[in-house]
């Protein structure tokens, strides 16, 4: 292939990247294959002669995507995420075309001192002391990438057990390297990730499994235990790995207790934060590193969280000079007359050399910002809030362990049999992936938001998925699954007097000024003798006047954001001709009471009192004309609902707290108006403002994914850009 050849093909290859990317919902996220698969589709030996370019690409898709399991998808729920972005791919294409090897300072200047550049850049954005910066004066602390977390633990253990074997030679010089070796030990969380016991076995060193607290967390009086009994038995206590964000369960072991604990006797305190680590961008979530002044070493994955694709570790430490006496090698050939004066980072590593992996971190950083960052990670774990809500929504379900930044826990109550039956079916399905772990003794399946794309509305599939399939393996083992039982009126408010109180009433009369709820599921608000509708209307119908203001019509527009009816659009002024409605007719009926007493009086017949009624009852109330017709189509079309879900048009499943026919309506509603809007047509300020709300709030739901309307975010996000 000749540069004119790799100009076209290189760009193809980009297309085909960036529609994988932006199609990737449409493919199967765990492959049905089995293993050998792919040997039978190629050759056994390598081609003697070249192929065409062609013929290898076309492989992709026949070869290749078949056995791919797709971990940018917003259904992927297993592991940890392991993010890309565009900027970042470009930066490794860029550092593959360089492809240079950034062993010592000589081989590439350029990639040794933008690592370091963008290290400190890093280890400042997420709060790190300034002791493990290579900027600070004085400071013999700095930062590397490395290869994986992994590498890390082993490489700072290795650190921690060069200082330990030179600290007792100096009071020992008789004693052998390798008797000190076989006395350390070092420890860590029964939570702790399976690296850390790969690097005592590589280390030949002992380590201790030292038992979690009810949290998860590793706490100081446990550590404290495991020292005092391992140096009556003559051990010596070397290196200790705290992990931030366990991989079980993302529990967090406490810093605050185990700092001081170390820093007595002497240990090496090592933190891993693999996952969590890209979360102390955001400042709210730095609480968990509180006690991170005694680490001596830290490390996280900016390819699990920040966009940045695999492989690419943060690692810093306070002492650059424990890494250098665990790894200097320097034969004459890798000799510069900068040496000593500039960093050589094949003495922080255990391989020679180094690829320009801070090429794509930099395109990063500079691309998002650190803002950005913040802004997709916080969306993540608002989405995995929204997922525990729906899982605790299910009693059939447990969330054994709490759930903290993007990763939720949970389980089939009852025998882990089911849980791990449920999880086998839900894989060898395709349509989601999830792994399961074992904490305290329970088989449980994790659940990570793993995709920048994930959305409510993927998460919605998911757990409609989830539940369908706990009902199949939950009557395989003769537990049925029946659906909610329907309990009278007259019993509910026997236990809840104040039960009644819809979504559309929220913010009427005693329920004012709080946030909209929905009680029980359901828009239906059936009232006695306290007439809220009326209430309602008066206070409605008062807006009127307001909407005609310029200086409350948004606050009037934004109050009315809970209106909504099954089958139509109406504009806001539909829907103050409807509350204008209700009040006559409620007038006329005030009317004719008055008239129906003054004449019971007179005839000395008994006086009933008025019956109470809501928007969602009005078969009683005297609406005509086309209001009233479609309030009752829609009452009609309600009681014919049957429990259950609904599929838009795309066979979308809509899973919400609206009933399914008002979710399909209202997805359909949100595209006519996106292609209304395509063509160019307008409409008044009133509707705008008040479709902007219902927008947002259906968008918080769940009920509609705002990204898949890009004509409205056109329409409506510039003038929202300015007003803020």
């Amino acid at each position: 292939m000749e540069a004119a050849e790799y100009r076209v093909k290189g760009k193809e290859m980009v297309d085909y990247i960036a529609d994988y990317l932006e199609n990737i919902r449409e493919r199967r996220v765990f492959p049905d294959v089995k293993p050998g698969y792919l040997r039978e589709l190629l050759p056994d030996a390598a081609p003697h002669e070249g192929e065409e370019f062609d013929k290898i690409f076309a492989d992709i898709e026949r070869v290749i995507m078949p056995g791919v399991t797709h971990w940018q998808s917003p259904h992927m729920h297993a592991y940890f995420p392991a993010l890309n972005s565009y900027p970042s791919l470009l930066g490794d294409m860029l550092a593959d075309g360089i492809n240079c090897l950034g062993f010592t300072w000589a081989s590439s200047p350029a990639c040794t001192e933008l690592e370091s550049l963008v290290m400190d850049w890093l280890g400042q954005a997420i709060g790190l002391p300034a002791e493990f910066l290579h900027k600070t004066q004085g400071s013999l602390g700095g930062g590397v990438i490395q290869t994986t977390a992994s590498e890390s633990t082993f490489v700072c253990l290795l650190a921690g057990r060069t200082e330990a074997i030179k600290r007792f030679q100096t009071m020992f010089p008789d004693i052998e390297d390798a008797e000190i070796n076989s006395r350390l030990v070092g420890y860590c969380s029964d939570q702790a990730h399976s690296s850390v016991e790969k690097a005592g076995l590589i280390g030949l060193v002992k380590l201790r499994y030292i038992e979690s607290d009810e949290n998860l967390s590793l706490r100081g009086d446990k550590l404290k235990e495991a020292i005092k009994t391992d140096r009556e038995n003559g051990l010596v206590p070397f290196f200790l790995c705290a992990t931030l964000g366990t991989t079980g369960a993302c529990a967090f072991d406490n810093l605050q207790e185990l700092g001081p604990i170390c820093q007595e006797e002497q240990m090496w305190l090592h933190v891993d934060a693999a996952y969590a680590g890209s979360a102390f961008v955001c400042p709210e979530f730095r609480k968990w590193m509180k006690g991170i002044e005694f680490a001596d070493s830290i490390a996280f994955n900016p390819s699990k969280w920040l966009m940045v694709h695999f492989d690419c570790t943060a690692m810093w430490v306070k002492n650059s000079r424990s890494l250098h006496r665990t790894f200097n090698v320097e034969p004459l050939y890798l000799q510069h007359e900068n040496t000593g004066l500039a960093i050589d980072y094949m003495h922080w590593q255990v391989p020679l050399s180094k690829r320009f992996r801070a090429l794509k971190l930099w395109f990063v950083l500079r691309n998002y910002g650190i803002s950005g960052l913040q802004k997709m990670i916080r969306e993540n774990v608002r989405l995995a809030q929204k997922f525990e809500a729906m899982v605790r929504s299910d009693n059939r379900f447990e969330i054994p362990a709490a759930r903290h930044m993007g990763l939720i826990v949970f389980r089939l109550r009852g025998e882990c049999s089911m849980t791990e039956k449920l999880l086998k079916k839900l894989n060898s399905s395709g349509k989601m992936h999830a792994v399961p772990c074992c904490i305290k003794g329970k088989y449980v399946i994790r659940f990570t938001i793993t995709s920048q794309r994930t959305t409510a509305q993927d998460l919605t599939r998911d757990w409609a998925i989830i539940r369908s399939t706990a009902t199949d393996v939950l009557e395989e083992y003769g537990i049925v699954s029946t659906n909610r039982k329907r309990v009278p009126l007259k019993e509910i408010k026997e236990k809840n007097a104040s039960f009644g109180t819809s979504l559309l009433l929220a913010n009427i009369g005693g329920n004012s000024p709080i946030s909209p709820k929905i009680v029980d599921g359901s828009f239906a608000a059936l009232f006695e003798t306290d007439d809220v509708v009326v209430d309602f209307s008066k206070k409605l119908k008062n807006m009127q006047k307001d909407i005609h203001s310029n200086s409350t019509r948004s606050q009037a527009t934004r109050r009315v954001r809970g209106m909504m009816m099954s089958g139509k659009q109406y504009s806001l002024d539909s829907r103050i001709d409807l509350v204008e409605a209700v009040q006559a007719s409620q007038d006329e009926e005030d009317q004719e009471n008055v008239t129906r007493t003054q004449d019971k009086e007179d005839t000395g017949g008994p006086v009933t009192a008025g019956r109470g009624r809501s928007l969602s009852v009005v078969e009683n109330s005297e609406v005509v004309g086309e209001v009233g017709m479609v309030l009752r189509k829609a009452r009609a079309a309600q009681m014919a609902i049957p429990e259950g879900e609904a599929e838009d048009e795309n066979g979308v499943s809509l899973t919400t707290l609206l009933q399914p026919s008002q979710t399909a309506t209202i997805a359909q509603m949100m595209k006519q108006l996106d292609l209304n809007l395509s063509n160019g047509s307008s409409s008044e300020q009133e509707i705008k403002e008040a479709f902007i709300e219902f927008y947002k709030l259906f968008d918080d739901f769940g009920i509609i994914d705002k990204n898949r309307y890009e004509n409205i975010n056109n329409w409506y996000e510039p003038e929202h850009r300015m007003k803020t």
